[in-house]
């Protein structure tokens, strides 16, 4: 039982570190409110967030050994 609800806890932070990654890089505006600029700079930040997403999903799968 102590390791269900550990597993299940577990995946409830690194969901909620992905949003806060995601939420981070878009830097808490919509689409819809930004320039030609802020536009590509999000994309650009998009993109650096996914490469950390996967720096922690890795990290992630150390910490398990």
């Amino acid at each position: 039982m102590e390791r269900l609800l550990s597993m299940i806890l577990r995946t409830l932070v690194n969901k909620g570190i992905n949003f806060g990654i995601k939420s981070a890089s878009n830097r808490g505006r919509s689409k819809d409110s930004q320039s030609g600029d802020e536009r590509q700079m999000n994309q650009q930040g998009q993109q650096n967030a996914k490469g950390l997403r996967n720096a922690t999903k890795m990290l992630r799968r150390f910490g398990k050994f």
